[in-house]
């Protein structure tokens, strides 16, 4: 039987504001293997962002199954959910959340803090992670002292410090240029072909073109899957 690092079937999410209610979310079924590049295109609105909340461990739908590397995730405590975020999941926001009191490398070796991780190691693994995205040479600047790019760089480092098997990514060059954010692509492309599960939500879909697979979704409704089959963007 085929392991997948996100299974998801049947889940369906809504809201109540006052008198109305939304469903954000429609019986949603996705699997994603170990090392593949998903992009999951769509407008506002379309809850491609709740989605992404949900397989990341930072929203629960209300029904619905979801295996993250075999676990159901509906059955742990926030605890637990917090625990598997810090090991399993790095994230990559379109606003980089960097903290603007702490330089490049003190962002950058955060997450190790929440992990416990002494002192010593964790400089020396955060300067490797800015290393990896060719900002080591920065690391002692504070984002004001940096561009967006590089911000999105200092964040990308963050985000791989912990070496986590899945990146999710939300509009991770919504904030940038266009030559900037072919650099953050291609850097991105370079993590996936080390062997890093990717999700990228966009509403861009020029970038998501370089995924390997594209899925839209519209009205909380997964309506269309592509993959790229030799080279070719063939529906599945």
């Amino acid at each position: 039987m085929e392991q997948y690092v996100i299974d998801v079937e049947n889940a369906c999410k809504s809201y109540t504001m006052g008198d109305e209610h939304l469903q954000v979310l429609n019986n949603i079924s996705l699997k994603v293997k170990k090392g593949e590049f998903v992009a999951i295109v769509g407008p506002s609105g379309s809850g491609k962002s709740t989605f992404m909340n949900f397989i990341g461990c930072l929203d629960k739908v209300d029904s619905g199954v979801y295996l993250l590397d075999g676990e159901d995730v509906r059955t742990l405590n926030d605890n637990k959910l917090s625990e598997i975020r810090n090991r399993k999941i790095g994230f990559i926001f379109q606003q980089f959340n960097l903290l603007s009191k702490l330089t490049a490398l003190e962002n950058v070796e955060l997450p190790l803090i929440y992990r416990g991780i002494p002192s010593g190691e964790r400089k020396k693994r955060a300067i490797e992670a800015l290393e990896k995205v060719g900002l080591a040479d920065r690391r002692n600047h504070l984002p004001t002292q940096l561009s967006g790019g590089q911000q999105q760089k200092v964040a990308i480092a963050r985000a791989i410090v912990t070496n986590p098997e899945i990146l999710l990514c939300d509009e991770p060059t919504g904030a940038l240029d266009t030559k900037t954010s072919k650099e953050i692509m291609t850097l991105i492309k370079k993590l996936n072909a080390e062997g890093r599960t990717i999700v990228m939500i966009t509403h861009d879909l020029g970038v998501a073109d370089q995924a390997k697979r594209i899925i839209r979704i519209k009205d909380g409704t997964l309506y269309e899957e592509r993959a790229w089959l030799n080279g070719d963007n063939s529906k599945l």
